[in-house]
């Protein structure tokens, strides 16, 4: 059930979050801001009026709950180029401090209070959040970038879904990222999805020693993603920064493949929170290299790779488990609690198994295509074209500084690089 509901959200997250992004880029950013933290939160209360509505919703509001690629366009549009990798190292941050704080809160009152109260409190959130955004949010994008009102039109071409992808082939840097993007992230949503299960499990750790791996690796990586991404960028530039994140992923990977013992659970944890430098200096490069009304679908098509790959790799995972007989069911204790894994079976791993993590491994193996491509993404794809980059596509007979053509939709969306 849980693989067909990511799997739905992330095609439909894949699809959408280019044309959100890039109907950010015309409306403005608040609305959508609204919009998919609405629709991200929708589903809450509905965990405690009806399940099936739940998985419904949830499934179905893949369509809008593409937050990340509005934030991160927010983000390019109130900074400078040179503070960017520091804002998307924040917003990656605060989102890891989140995931550090609210299991932990969420457990100890479903425990205490029980369930119903976690959901009404996650609903009472979510409602602060859409207010505060109302509130307190300012629109980012120049008035001078958007049409005088909500009634401007829209071309089919604007509206369609797959135009972004079509220009995803047409240009050679953007084409490299995404590459990149798919097939990094690809396995980290496979391990989010299995992770933690397979250290109860597989590597018999205790319910106490998952949260405090998870609140461990949280902090480490609020730490990497601020101040270790800030010295890299400003040390050994974009591109670098972002194999160094791929080359700690894959170390992470395949330690996490080969490791038998929980100690080396806990060592590669280190490591996989380096590796979550990569995502921010990714967004930081796609905002340097996307032009300046063009950074929300430049965002989406990120997001929306990312949202393909919360789909694919949940899937992926389970059927690699399967294939190598890892099995990650287990059957309930005597008081038919949480599962427990027997000493025995901790003895018995290493000799039924080799490789007792196969899906990280095969992870690993996807991460290392995904450094080969990038080390083709050239460094300054842009250098020396700012401010005035976005004016590159106009009419050639034209006034430098005039207005863009009808027909430069047809134009390659970033500009455009040679491998």
């Amino acid at each position: 059930m849980n693989g067909l509901i990511q799997g739905v959200k992330g095609l439909l997250s894949f699809l959408s979050a280019p044309l959100i992004g890039a109907l950010s880029d015309v409306w403005g950013r608040k609305s959508f801001l609204l919009l998919t933290v609405f629709f991200t939160c929708a589903p809450i209360p509905l965990m405690k009026i009806s399940p099936w509505w739940y998985f419904a919703v949830i499934s179905v509001s893949g369509v809008f709950a593409v937050t990340f690629s509005v934030v991160f366009a927010y983000v390019a549009d109130i900074t400078q180029e040179h503070e960017r990798s520091m804002a998307y190292g924040l917003v990656s941050a605060t989102f890891a401090a989140s995931l550090v704080t609210s299991p932990a809160i969420g457990a100890y009152l479903g425990r205490v209070y029980g369930d119903g109260l976690v959901v009404v409190l996650a609903s009472a959130i979510a409602m602060l959040d859409i207010c505060f955004i109302l509130v307190a949010v300012p629109e980012s994008l120049p008035e001078k970038m958007r049409p005088a009102s909500w009634g401007a039109p829209i071309s089919w071409e604007q509206a369609d879904p797959f135009a972004s992808l079509r220009k995803v082939g047409q240009d050679s840097t953007v084409l490299l990222i995404c590459i990149t993007v798919f097939l990094s992230y690809l396995p980290e949503a496979g391990q989010y999805s299995s992770f933690f299960l397979y250290l109860r499990q597989i590597m018999g750790f205790s319910p106490e020693s998952v949260a405090a791996f998870i609140a461990v690796l949280g902090l480490l990586s609020i730490v990497a993603q601020t101040v270790v991404l800030s010295l890299l960028m400003r040390s050994i530039g974009n591109k670098n920064t972002i194999l160094l994140g791929l080359g700690f992923q894959i170390l992470q990977l395949a330690w996490y493949g080969f490791g038998s013992e929980p100690w080396m659970m806990w060592a590669a944890g280190a490591l996989a929170a380096m590796s979550s430098i990569t995502f921010p200096a990714i967004s930081a490069l796609v905002s340097r290299t996307a032009e300046p009304d063009q950074q929300g679908v430049g965002q989406g098509m990120v997001t929306g790779i990312r949202g393909l790959c919360n789909g694919l790799g949940p899937a992926l995972y389970g059927f690699i488990f399967y294939i190598f007989h890892v099995e990650l069911d287990a059957p309930p204790d005597g008081n038919g609690d949480t599962p427990v894994h027997t000493q025995a079976h901790l003895q018995l791993l290493p000799q039924s198994s080799i490789i007792p993590g196969p899906p990280f491994l095969f992870g690993a193996c996807s991460v290392l295509l995904a450094l080969l491509v990038a080390l083709f993404i050239p460094e300054q794809p842009h250098l020396g074209l700012r401010p005035g980059s976005w004016k590159k596509h106009s009419s050639p007979h034209g006034h430098p500084h005039s207005l863009r053509p009808p027909g430069e939709a047809k134009e390659p969306l970033l500009q455009d690089s040679n491998v």
